[in-house]
Formats: C-alpha cells, sequence, structure tokens
C-alpha cells in the first residue's frame, strides 16, 4: 500500500460515576491507532473541569503513565487519533479541540473531511472569529458554538450547525454534562457505541475499540443521527436522518478498518476475502502459492486462494514496531519505510510462482519495491492483484487522493500490461469496480461511496482553498469534480 492517508479514530466515554477515563480512552485509542498514527489527544471532563492533553506522536509514546495520571479522574472524556487530511501536521491541529464559551466549555473530534470549510472559515473570520489551527474541525467547532448562543441545548446547537457543514464527519462532542456522537447524512465515515457492564456508554470510530474496553456493542449510529448521551440516559435526534444517500466510504471495508471490526453489520474481514474471491474468479493465474501483503492484503489473499484452490502461505515476516506504509510523511520516508518493514521468507516463494495480494495499489512505488524484494528471494513469477479498483480521482471525504498525476493507473492510462511492465510484475489484476458492491451484499451503486474509482461524488466539491494556508484545489481536478458531481446527479 502506497501513498495514501486516511482520517481520524474517535471515542468516546460517558459515565455517571467518576472513574478512570482516561486509561479507558487511551485503551481505545490504542486500538483505533491504525486510522492515524500522527498525533493524538484526551479530554477529561470530572464535574465540568476540563484537563486535556495532546501532541504529535503515537498513543504509548504521548500518553505516558504520568500524563494519564495527570488527567486525573472524571466522568466523560473524549479522544482522537489523527492523521491530516485538511490541515498540516502540526501540534496545533492536534484533536480534540477544546473551544470556551460563556455557555460552557465544549470539546470536539472528527473523523471525516469538510467540502465547503473554505467558505466557512471566510465567513467565520469575516464576523471576527480567530483561528488557531489549518484544521477544519475548528471550522466544525466555530459553527457550534454560534449556533449554541440561540440553542437551548448542545446537541440541539449540533444540529443547526449539520445544516450548514457539508461533507464527510463522524463527531464525538463533549459539554460540562453531556456526550454527544453524530455522523453527517450521508453517513460516510463509521460510528457505533455499546455499553459496559458498570452502565458507563462508549462511542467509537470502530466495534474493536469497544472490544479493547470490555464493553458490549449496541448498534451503530445512523447517517444523519445525533445521540446524546447523559443523566437522562441515551436519546436520538433522527430529524436528519433519510436525508441523503447512504455512501459509506467502501474503502473502509477493503483496508482503513481493522479486520475484527464490524461495520453496519458487516464483517471488514469478510468484505476483504470476498474482495479476494471475487479476483480469483476475475483475474485466474497458474501458480504455486498465494501469499497477502501484511497486514490489510492477508484477508483478500486468504479468499483468492479458497476461491482459486491453489496453497495460502506466509509469504513475508512484518516489523511489528514499524507504522502504516502510507502514514510516513513524505515518499522517501516510506519507501524508508518499506525496506525494513517487511522481510520476505525465501523458502516459502522461491522457484515459485506467486501471486501477490495486497489491498490497493495508488502510486505504485511500495508495490515496486516489495516484487522487487520477492524477485530477489527467488520467485519465478509474480502476479500483483489488487483487492480495489484503480484509483481514478481525487478524494476529498477523508482520504488523501488528491493528485491524478500521482496514480499509476492514470499514468498508464488504465493500461494492465503498462501498470504491469512499470511496477516489475508479471501481470497486475484488480478488482472490477462495477462488483464492488458485491463484497458488502448490496445492490450495484448502492450504499457506499466510490468516487475515488471514478464513481461520481455525491456532494458538492470545494470550490476554493483548501483554507488560505493551504494549496488551492488545481483547476483541472476542480472541473473533472464538477462534472462527476453532475454525473451523479443524472444518475
Amino acid at each position: 500500500m502506497s501513498g495514501l492517508r486516511e482520517e481520524c479514530g474517535v471515542f468516546g466515554i460517558y459515565g455517571e460515576t467518576t472513574q478512570d477515563v482516561a486509561s479507558t480512552v487511551y485503551y481505545g485509542l490504542f486500538a483505533l491507532q491504525h486510522r492515524g498514527q500522527e498525533s493524538c489527544g484526551i479530554v477529561v471532563n470530572d464535574d465540568g473541569v476540563f484537563n486535556y492533553y495532546k501532541d504529535n506522536g503515537l498513543v504509548n509514546d504521548v500518553f505516558t503513565k504520568p500524563v494519564l495520571k495527570e488527567l486525573g479522574l472524571g466522568q466523560i472524556a473524549i479522544g482522537h487519533d489523527r492523521y491530516s487530511t485538511t490541515g498540516n501536521n502540526d501540534r496545533n491541529n492536534a484533536q480534540p479541540i477544546v473551544v470556551n464559551h460563556h455557555k460552557g466549555r465544549m470539546a470536539i473530534a472528527h473523523n471525516g473531511n469538510i467540502v465547503n470549510a473554505f467558505e466557512l472559515r471566510q465567513e467565520l473570520e469575516l464576523a471576527g472569529s480567530i483561528f488557531h489551527s489549518t484544521s477544519d474541525t475548528e471550522v466544525i467547532a466555530y459553527v457550534i458554538t454560534k449556533e449554541r448562543i440561540n440553542s437551548g441545548s448542545i446537541e440541539e446547537a449540533v444540529g443547526k450547525a449539520m445544516e450548514k457543514i457539508d461533507g464527510a464527519y463522524s463527531l464525538v462532542i463533549m459539554s460540562p454534562q453531556k456526550l454527544v456522537a453524530c455522523r453527517d447524512p450521508h453517513g460516510f465515515r463509521p460510528l457505533c457505541y455499546g455499553k459496559r457492564s458498570d452502565g458507563s456508554y462508549i462511542v467509537a470510530s470502530e466495534t474493536c475499540a469497544l472490544d479493547a474496553v470490555g464493553a458490549e456493542f449496541v448498534r451503530d449510529i445512523d447517517p444523519g443521527e445525533i445521540v446524546t448521551f447523559s443523566k437522562d440516559g441515551v436519546t436520538s435526534d433522527r430529524a436528519h436522518c433519510d436525508e441523503k444517500p447512504h455512501k459509506m466510504c467502501i474503502f473502509e471495508y477493503l483496508y482503513f478498518a481493522r479486520p475484527d471490526s464490524i461495520i453496519e453489520g458487516r464483517s471488514v474481514h469478510g468484505a476483504r476475502a470476498k474482495a479476494g474471491a471475487l479476483l480469483a474468479m476475475q483475474y485466474p493465474v497458474d501458480a504455486d502459492i498465494v501469499i497477502g501483503v501484511p497486514d490489510s492484503g492477508l484477508d483478500a489473499a486468504i479468499g483468492y486462494a479458497e476461491q482459486s484452490g491453489i496453497p495460502y502461505g506466509m509469504g513475508f515476516i512484518k516489523n511489528k514496531y514499524i507504522g502504516r506504509t502510507f502514514i510516513a510523511p513524505g515518499q522517501k520516508n516510506r519507501e524508508d519505510k518499506v525496506r525494513i518493514k517487511l522481510n520476505v521468507i525465501r523458502s516459502a516463494v522461491k522457484g515459485k510462482r506467486v501471486v501477490l495480494v495486497d489491498d490497493s495499489i495508488v502510486r505504485g512505488t511500495t508495490i515496486t519495491r516489495i516484487i522487487s524484494l520477492v524477485r530477489a528471494a527467488g520467485a519465478k513469477e509474480v502476479h500483483v492483484m489488487s483487492s480495489a479498483p484503480p484509483f481514478t480521482d481525487a478524494c476529498y471525504y477523508g482520504v488523501d487522493v488528491d493528485s491524478k498525476e500521482n496514480l499509476i493507473a492514470c499514468q498508464c492510462d488504465y493500461d494492465m500490461e503498462k501498470i504491469a511492465k512499470k511496477v516489475g510484475a508479471d501481470s497486475v489484476g484488480y478488482l472490477d469496480v462495477n462488483t464492488l458492491h458485491m463484497i458488502i451484499g448490496n445492490k450495484a451503486g448502492e450504499g457506499f461511496c466510490a468516487a475515488c474509482f471514478g464513481k461520481g461524488y455525491p456532494t458538492q466539491i470545494p470550490t476554493g482553498q483548501k483554507d488560505r494556508f493551504e494549496e488551492k484545489i488545481s483547476k483541472k481536478q476542480e472541473e473533472k469534480a464538477k462534472e462527476s458531481y453532475e454525473m451523479y446527479l443524472r444518475v
């Protein structure tokens, strides 16, 4: 996997009694570490007093025992793992964001990307707002704060803010007395909640984080829904539900989510294995062994092997202390990490025709290096299979695919032979984009977003700068995105 960056992981806990909520959030964020490794943060609420800490780095590096002890006990807390898609990798952009307001403090953590952040930020700045970061999360925080002035409750303000912000967002928001969770009306990003035996409620991006803190899954938060946890129990505002077509990011199933998570009732492991099985039917190969690129290519490799009848084998040893390749900022850094991240098991591939399954092929740099490693270990042939279709377009909803000229499929005019030659493979196969729906059991084109695979944008796309400190979207990208959106409307 090369070149992709994803958004974030969010986590929250609401309890009636004072407890070590900081440690609970720590374990939750640790379980969601795969969603972002740039920075992390925790805010603890003890009877309305907020205590927080955030910094660049991994969860176990940032939150040492002394830091967790300093955060203290409380009844409510939220946390965040971040990788930047809007806003650079700066400590000021670390989340959660804490806002002081005359109606009380608020902390917010966001997973996703707002497509109208630039316009909203301009409007807020002209009205006197002063921004301390370049993150679109701060824009959301200010919009909610502004709506809070004339709202009777924090959840009411969130509902009004949802009428103004557009794009992908799964939020956990903490006020002095409540924990609020919501998803955008399209439901681009996952969000669920569970309950522990002590009566506390847990909100998380994925079910694997519920498992990590001993919470029993209750249900997914629906697209457009606002769920509030307070002394009055659990309440739901569904005023924004069913407003827009459901568009869960299909890449959550293909790559981002942990394989042991269940998203909207569907096993992530099962979806990836199904993708591998479909690949075996679409690209049958005479080979001796099927191996997967750790970690997210393993499930698809198992599915390919089972469907094809070719034996599955363990082809790599992964250095467990190296983070996800795509999360390393800068191409040179990514390539350096590949060299020490994976080592080929020579006895597994020497003299054999190998089917190498990865979750996707983006720029092609990482897979090229991996293929060279497998060939150096003595493989006779290397046939590469991608359990994702070719990337064709930018993503504006939290996956940092923003430059067509760097996508290998675009560079090679979607010619499989050209791609294979460029990466050094004997053959290359991508999952057929028209069969994507089959991995989650949906009808074609229903219930998921595949805009990055050329299937059209469900929302308007950014028309200006991400913010005044970020690069403008190129005219070419903007025109292409508008054409895609118009196509989506016609369909």
